[in-house]
């Protein structure tokens, strides 16, 4: 029997962005007056709910997305792109690089896996050269938002049911690959490949890590000189 292809997976934020998109991209929206008070403080609270693994990801994600319905999606899909270079591209973790390359050089089939949805994962894969792209994939119609995205986003769960999909479709043997995350909400894909690799692990991420031996390693963007 042959074996299959091996894949390394990448979580994007704290892993391979030093930072959180959200929180950042929070940050900017507030900046440009495009949250109210209001809107912001429930912003930070689901924030916190994810950073803490109590967030109902689906719930949370189907309230802002619907937000969007009818709008066009090519001016947000710019703006975020713009947004992204300005803000973003700088935060990719010099560890990071060197490990994309490291398994590009020995063949293994590259993804990201987030949850955020393509509009900022799309951009960090094609700084990096990724050319798969597994996320929460968001609902649009003749260039318009649906208001909808596809159950289960690409959390928790969520993101062993993109990874097994994604193994099936390219020959990928997860018991033989390896994902990089730094959440404790990627629990069950850390523990569906082989290689389990945890960076800048959440408190319950490193505890867990302790417990059972994995390393846990910090990588960190590039300082200025």
């Amino acid at each position: 029997m042959t074996a299959g292809r091996i894949g390394a997976f990448f979580d994007i934020d704290h892993t391979v962005l030093e930072v959180n998109s959200g929180t950042k991209w929070i940050g900017y929206q507030w900046k440009n007056d495009r949250m109210t008070v209001a809107e912001l403080l429930r912003a930070l609270w689901w924030t916190v709910q994810y950073r803490f693994g109590l967030l109902d990801y689906d719930a949370m994600a189907g309230r802002v997305i619907a937000t969007y319905r009818g709008q066009e999606v090519a001016p947000l899909e710019e703006e975020v792109a713009r947004w992204f270079e300005a803000e973003i591209a700088a935060t990719i973790c010099v560890e990071a690089r060197e490990r994309i390359e490291e398994h590009r050089g020995e063949g293994h089939v590259l993804a990201l896996l987030t949850s955020a949805t393509r509009f900022l994962s799309a951009p960090v894969g094609r700084t990096l050269g990724i050319e798969h792209v597994l996320c929460t994939e968001v609902g649009e119609r003749d260039g318009r938002f649906t208001g909808t995205h596809l159950l289960p986003a690409c959390y928790g769960p969520g993101k062993v049911v993109r990874a097994e999909t994604f193994a099936a479709e390219h020959g990928i043997d997860l018991d033989a690959s390896f994902f990089y995350s730094d959440s404790f909400t990627d629990l069950p894909m850390l523990e569906r490949v082989g290689q389990p690799r945890v960076v800048n692990p959440d408190p319950r991420l490193r505890r867990l890590a302790q417990q059972r031996g994995w390393s846990a390693v910090s990588w960190r963007a590039p300082r200025p000189a």
